[in-house]
């Protein structure tokens, strides 16, 4: 039986209230808030968050035979961004990594290739979703990413859903835009669009329907997907649905996620699913898509590690508007009076990667000792080439001693730094991210996440940081890493 093996979801730390919108632009003022990326993320480094949800139990990393990064914003252009998720994970390098990017609907295309692999794929779905201030795209939109795993019985991992059927349907429609360069995007008018994503969501929906030898009593999660907000309410009012299936679309609390949208919606109802129940996923987006999933016994001993609804109440208080538009470069800020930063070199980059990407350390085999950043020579004992990899992406470690500093250049200052003592031994100067001056403490326990350091010269700089415990996280401890 081939379905879905694994899944993971990401809800960015920071919030904006679209009440603080209104009131610094005098419009009228919407409820809720919506998921906010940090200065220091983007679809590559929430990607990497994401799939390492999905691969954190039962040493699926090793089994991972494709990559498939889905993203409507992708960090680079030309470059594939794939290959450092590929990276910041440590797969196997025959591994194929590669981008599907470009538009919204390349999430449901990863969905369903992965899906149709004969191999294990992960498909990561990301976006950040960016309007001009004031426009329905800005208070509408939000950022996340999710990751799914599919493969089956024969690759050594319990299919929690199995995959019954799916369908797609294309059309060329011209509703929303952007063209290469542009930051926001450009939306016709929106009751152009909505009889025709109905019409499609249908013939897709039926269609896959039959192939299941399913009638649509039969849904017992109804998940509608697509940035047209109007199609999607009508798909779910006239599908024919029962009422209680249809599952909420979590844009009051998040926003809509865009690529990553209908990952973000799957995953929650992934979370909270009871085995034996039927999923239709339906993602609009020029063109409609329909994937029937039933869940096994196994989803429950093989949930997402940190369930969406935890992560959404786990968010901070709203950041400030200008913040928030001071993050994606709508609101210049005079930088640090210090020099520019250097982007990261190529050369070294590559010979470090596995440090650089993976975090991963070393330990000296002769007398225990924990190395970080890595080396060929102990500094206990001084042995020579006596060392073995020791990965760090799910360690933890508690702040030894810390630094608020105002001067250093960073987008959102003051730069906290923290020195880390790690559990198991080793200890390791970095950034301290998703915090407040009031979490840089002595004692505080952290972990660590993937980050985009710097952006210098046109050149991503990724890294790790670390960032707080908080209440209600849960270990991401894998049996094999990859």
């Amino acid at each position: 039986m081939a379905g879905l093996i694994a899944y993971g979801a990401y809800v960015p730390y920071h919030r904006l209230a679209r009440t603080d919108v209104a009131a610094v632009l005098g419009t009228k003022a919407g409820k809720g808030t919506r998921a906010v990326a940090g200065y220091d993320e983007d679809t590559t480094s929430m990607a990497v968050e994401a799939a390492r949800g999905a691969l954190a139990l039962d040493g699926l990393r090793p089994r991972i035979g494709q990559l498939f990064l889905a993203t409507a914003a992708p960090a680079y252009l030309d470059k594939t961004n794939a290959t450092a998720v590929h990276a910041a994970l440590g797969l196997d390098e025959h591994v194929l990594a590669a981008d599907m990017a470009g538009s919204v609907r390349s999430g449901l295309g990863a969905l369903v290739t992965a899906a149709r692999s004969p191999v294990p794929t992960l498909a990561v779905l990301s976006d950040l979703r960016t309007g001009l201030p004031g426009s329905a795209d800005e208070a509408a939109g939000g950022d996340g990413a999710a990751a799914f795993a599919f493969g089956g019985h024969r690759n050594g991992a319990p299919v929690i859903a199995e995959l019954l059927a799916h369908d797609t349907v294309s059309d060329e429609i011209l509703e929303r835009w952007r063209l290469p360069g542009s930051p926001t995007s450009r939306v016709w008018e929106e009751r152009f669009a909505e009889e025709i994503y109905v019409t499609l969501a249908g013939k897709a929906l039926g269609a896959a329907l039959d192939q299941a030898g399913l009638d649509i009593g039969a849904i017992d999660h109804f998940v509608v997907s697509g940035l047209h907000a109007r199609a999607c309410a009508t798909v779910r009012r006239t599908s024919g649905v029962r009422p209680e299936a249809v599952t909420p679309d979590l844009t009051g609390a998040i926003g809509n996620g865009g690529t990553a949208q209908p990952g973000l919606l799957l995953a929650d109802v992934l979370d909270r699913a009871r085995p034996g129940e039927t999923i239709a996923l339906v993602v609009l987006g020029d063109g409609a898509g329909v994937l029937l999933l039933r869940t096994t016994e196994a989803l429950t001993t093989h949930r997402g590690v940190r369930p969406v609804a935890a992560q959404i109440a786990a968010g901070s208080a709203p950041v400030p508007y200008a913040t928030y538009l001071s993050w994606r470069g709508l609101l210049d800020r005079e930088p640090p009076r210090r020099p520019d930063p250097e982007p990261p070199y190529a050369p070294p980059a590559h010979r470090r990667g596995g440090w650089k990407y993976g975090l991963v350390a070393s330990r000296c085999e002769k007398c225990g000792t924990r190395h970080l950043p890595p080396d060929r020579v102990c500094v206990s004992c001084r042995s020579v080439d006596a060392m073995t990899d020791e990965p760090m992406e799910h360690a933890r470690g508690t702040v030894a001693t810390f630094t608020v500093d105002r001067l250093a250049h960073t987008p959102s200052p003051p730069m906290l730094v923290v020195i880390v003592d790690y559990d198991g031994g080793g200890r390791f100067r970095c950034q301290l991210t998703d915090a407040t001056e009031a979490d840089a403490v002595i004692g505080a326990r952290v972990e660590m996440t993937f980050r985009r350091t710097v952006t210098a010269s046109g050149v991503h700089n990724y890294f790790w940081k670390a960032r707080p415990v908080r209440t209600g996280d849960t270990d991401q401890t894998e049996e094999t890493h990859g």
